[in-house]
């Protein structure tokens, strides 16, 4: 639970919505990426959801 509490603000609030359960590393090592190629907190969680909907398409 410490490594979830350590997670960004912005990020918890996307996991907090999620249909997955992401582990706080895997969920941490997507939203840096995002964020490094989008620069913003709100691209970055729709990034983030597009890979979530990627993932449900394949269940």
């Amino acid at each position: 639970m410490s490594a979830y509490d350590r997670l960004p603000p912005e990020l918890r609030a996307w996991l907090a919505q999620a249909a997955l359960p992401w582990s706080p590393r895997s969920a941490l090592r997507a939203w840096r990426g995002a964020l490094r190629r989008t620069g913003c907190a709100e691209a970055a969680a729709a990034r983030l959801s597009a890979i979530e909907a990627g993932q449900l398409a394949r269940l």
